[in-house]
């Protein structure tokens, strides 16, 4: 079931002016490579500009990872994300069935990517392992590239800047069975 796209504009200035220039690198029509390439600089920018993100968009959930809204576009194109894991937590493998650029505002993200399998309930394999620090920027996923891990590497809680080529709160994708390759469809949700 497909849940319906709520808008969200963003309180922060710098991050509702990157909202509105990532809205202009899609509008030109790039492709993938392009877009992720140009979104990756211009997240870049904006990790260096500083930026306070509200306290309230940070925290950590005791219970499992959570992604609190920061821009979420009307018409499902991209949507920007407070992406925050606690100590101890982490992802289920999985892919995101669109692009997305990733930035580190605080503390340590470790990523583990896989081969995207090419038939079903075949065992994934590893492609080995990142660990992303404050400031870093890296290009998630692409639609043809697009499953891995994601875990808390630190002492401290990690915050993450996600930018995706959809509304990811609303968006059905896959999550795998590393062992066995098995499949389960899932929507993620928006921390409120």
């Amino acid at each position: 079931m497909t849940r319906e796209i709520v808008p969200v504009q963003s309180d922060i200035p710098e991050v509702a002016e990157f909202a509105a220039t990532v809205r202009a690198l899609i509008d030109q029509g790039l492709d993938e490579q392009a877009l992720t390439a140009a979104v990756h600089g211009e997240l870049t920018a904006l990790l260096r500009s500083g930026f306070e993100i509200p306290e309230l968009l940070r925290r950590p959930d005791p219970e499992r990872y959570v992604m609190y809204p920061l821009h979420v576009a009307a018409d499902g194109a991209f949507s920007i994300a407070s992406a925050v894991w606690d100590v101890g937590q982490g992802t289920p493998v999985h892919g995101h069935e669109t692009w997305g650029v990733v930035g580190i505002y605080s503390g340590v993200e470790v990523e583990t990517r896989f081969h995207k399998p090419a038939a079903p309930d075949v065992p994934l394999v590893a492609e080995g392992s990142d660990s992303w620090t404050a400031g870093e920027v890296t290009v998630c996923c692409t639609t043809d590239d697009d499953v891995h891990q994601v875990s808390c590497g630190g002492a401290e809680p990690v915050i993450g800047i996600h930018v995706y080529g959809a509304d990811i709160g609303t968006l059905p994708r896959r999550s795998y069975d590393p062992e066995t390759g098995a499949v389960h469809w899932f929507t993620s949700t928006w921390a409120r």
